[in-house]
């Protein structure tokens, strides 16, 4: 073997000569080839295997109901969470309302089935036209201060004068919250048709219940709004059923308010069918809501988002007791001194079953059904103060099984007779109760006559079972609209 030569360039390494010939390098290149062949074939009997494991995972049997359920809820949820913030982002990242401050904005078609009903382009554009207009005149805006000063100084002039801004305030009721939930809606919705802008009693409940609905600003009257002022540019209207009061949805009557900056309004009812009557308003109200019965639907959706407080007390009860449902049972229960018992119970029970919103119960076996390896669940959501109805229920789908083999959950959070906790607390049950109902995918309730109820069927979307208090061998008939019930429009002793 000859010796390597050394480089000329101090810096390069020394080499070792190459005495090898063509043969020899065809030969070395053997074994290589041989070793590339193999690991072909290796990688080929890999790839089969993978396919044929695949295969074997697809084919062989099911994991068990609890598993595809667990599963499939939380498919389903991080799917609506995605969706939900896809359209977020687009339709409700407005500036000014930031996602921290009011989750429930963000996140509440989490627990609600897709609507069918969709908002008009003119409603929203109109919504947005009084987000501005809110802004201008807002509390302690120059425009607001403005209009406030001339009210002091007694000063006569057009609407607004230079500010170019009137209002309503609505002040607090003694109502429940439904029944306050209500008029507030009414009243925005008249400030909208008025151009007004509105402003509701401040107050601890308020703020801890509801978010704020408008971006850079507040809708809360300022306390040291002058209430009792004693001028022509303000009005205190009392809206009940008395002839004198009912005179305020006349066309005549509207014509005079139009000159009141200042309109001081109290109310306990829902008085949206009322603004109908009024002849200026029909066409506005007519591109408005072109259907309808979503009035308070459209309206609940911009005006009543829980703060976080609420929103965490609504998200974990939900979450634990009902998102793995197949369906969901809202079940309302007005309690009287009255209320039988038993009987209530079977007449709920009897119109859960004829209309196949409850499964019917099997009493004569003690045996699951052969069916419960296909079975479907129902979560049951019960509402009502008296905990007699909510046990009664409970007891016959835990004692008996079903006869379609479905599953059957009964749940109720109030299990106090009579709430004896501090007022914020009760109102935050409340409007929890009323928001996890309007998540069911159908509502079954004793009676119409409930604020709490109109507020979750309209907020839900949902028209109601309600129980035939008179004749209950027919057990219950649907709500023809999921608009919250309410007097017959008070239009009388108007001119025509």
């Amino acid at each position: 073997m000859k010796r390597g030569k050394k480089s000329s360039d101090a810096g390069e390494p020394v080499t070792n000569s190459d005495t090898r010939t063509p043969s020899s390098d065809v030969e070395a290149m053997k074994p290589s080839l041989s070793s590339m062949k193999s690991m072909g074939l290796l990688l080929a009997l890999l790839m089969v295997a993978s396919v044929m494991f695949s295969l074997s995972v697809v084919l062989r049997d099911p994991p068990s109901d609890d598993v595809v359920e667990s599963v499939s809820a939380s498919r389903v949820l991080q799917l609506r969470f995605h969706q939900a913030n896809e359209s977020d982002e687009k339709d409700h990242l407005v500036p000014g309302l930031d996602k921290e401050s009011c989750l429930s904005r963000y996140e509440a078609s989490l627990y609600r089935k897709e609507s069918p009903f969709k908002q008009s382009s003119y409603l929203e554009s109109r919504f947005k036209r009084y987000q501005d207009l809110h802004r201008k005149c807002g509390p302690f805006t120059s425009s607001y201060n403005s209009t406030l000063d001339k009210l002091k100084l007694g000063a006569r002039s057009d609407v607004g004068g230079v500010s170019g801004c009137s209002y309503v305030i609505l002040l607090n009721s003694d109502g429940e919250l439904g029944s306050r939930m209500l008029s507030l809606a009414s009243a925005f919705l008249y400030a909208l048709l008025t151009n007004r802008v509105l402003l509701v009693e401040p107050g601890d409940e308020m703020a801890d219940l509801f978010c704020e609905p408008f971006p850079y600003t507040s809708w809360f009257r300022p306390s040291e709004f002058p209430l009792n002022e004693q001028s022509l540019l303000l009005r205190h209207l009392v809206l009940d059923s008395t002839e004198k009061r009912k005179l305020f949805f006349c066309e005549e009557t509207q014509v005079l308010l139009n000159e009141t900056p200042w309109l001081i309004l109290k109310a306990d009812s829902y008085f949206v069918p009322s603004l109908f009557s009024i002849s200026s308003f029909e066409q506005e109200l007519a591109k408005l809501f072109p259907e309808k019965e979503t009035v308070f639907y459209f309206l609940g959706q911009h005006l009543f988002r829980p703060t976080n407080v609420v929103w965490g007390l609504i998200t974990r009860y939900y979450s634990a007791y009902l998102a793995r449902a197949d369906k969901r049972i809202g079940i309302h229960i007005e309690v009287s001194a009255a209320s039988n018992d038993q009987q209530g119970v079977e007449q709920i029970l009897s119109c859960g079953v004829r209309h196949e919103l409850l499964p019917e119960v099997d009493k004569e076996r003690h045996l699951p059904s052969s069916q419960v390896l296909n079975r479907k669940s129902k979560a049951v959501f019960i509402s009502s103060s008296s905990p007699g109805y909510f046990e009664s229920i409970r007891d016959v789908y835990w004692e008996n099984p079903t006869v379609t083999g479905e599953i059957v959950s009964v749940h109720n959070p109030s299990r106090i007779e009579y709430q004896k906790t501090q007022r914020n607390m009760e109102s935050r049950r409340a409007w929890t109760e009323i928001y996890l109902l309007s998540c069911s995918d159908v509502l079954l309730v004793t009676s119409p006559w409930s604020s709490l109820v109109d507020v979750a069927h309209g907020l839900g979307g949902l028209k109601p079972w309600v129980l035939n208090e008179t004749d209950h061998d027919s057990f219950c008939t649907r709500a023809r609209s999921m608009e919250p019930c309410s007097p017959n429009p008070w239009s009388h002793g108007c001119k025509h």
